[in-house]
């Protein structure tokens, strides 16, 4: 896979690692019903939008990413629109350090895991999200207080998503410690890790850029509905 295609980075993963997740067509998919509210067209024109559409009748919105600063997503309304970068890890790789226990998450830590989401948002996270895999997190008390998995799958390249952190237990290093993680695990399977941040979060962007990722582009999150917004 060229790097190129992670202009498109949902496509490219709903046709390649996140296949098995994936539901639709040669030119519009979207991710299995509580696994992820994001969903892509092959090519940002009104005949694929409009097959995105048609693959079903839409209540709730649903979210794209894209580089086009001026998106026209019709028939889809645009709702919000989100800022951010897409940053690859080119840092040498981190040794593993033992002073912070890393346990991996599994369907039993899912509430767990949707109660922490909610005191820290990482982005859009339901019940079958861990379905992506990889999920890590640190548990102070029988407590989980921070964690981060995976979620796009794209050839050789594998997101890191889902960074948050209780907010009473910030500045321990935990996220920095569960990064790390991910990105010996990754490399040691011959992937490239990359992430997505907004363009607002300083903090988690001085922190990406300290751990070695660096910005490879500009990336926007569409939010759109079906719905007539009167």
């Amino acid at each position: 896979m060229l790097i190129e295609q992670l202009d498109n980075p949902v496509w490219a993963a709903l046709t390649s690692g996140n296949v098995n997740l994936a539901i639709g067509n040669h030119i519009a998919r979207y991710y299995a019903p509580g696994v992820s509210a994001f969903a892509a067209v092959a090519e940002n024109n009104f005949t694929h939008f409009k097959a995105l559409m048609d693959l079903k009748p839409w209540s709730e919105t649903i979210a794209v990413f894209t580089t086009d600063k001026n998106l026209n997503a019709h028939p889809w309304t645009i709702v919000n629109r989100i800022d951010g970068y897409q940053m690859m890890y080119e840092g040498a790789t981190p040794e593993e350090q033992r002073q912070i226990t890393i346990t991996k998450l599994s369907d039993e830590d899912v509430p767990a895991m949707l109660e922490l989401t909610k005191l820290s948002p990482p982005g859009p996270f339901m019940e079958k999200t861990i379905r992506f895999g990889g999920y890590e997190g640190i548990f102070e008390d029988k407590q989980l207080v921070a964690m981060a998995g995976h979620r796009f799958h794209c050839g050789p390249y594998v997101e890191i998503s889902a960074v948050c952190t209780h907010p009473v237990h910030t500045g321990k290093g935990y996220a920095r410690a569960l990064i790390n993680s991910h990105i010996r695990q990754l490399r040691a399977a011959g992937k490239i890790p990359y992430l997505h941040v907004r363009a607002d979060n300083t903090r988690a962007i001085n922190l990406y850029q300290a751990l070695g990722f660096v910005v490879r582009t500009e990336m926007i999150i569409y939010v759109l509905t079906g719905s007539d917004i009167i």
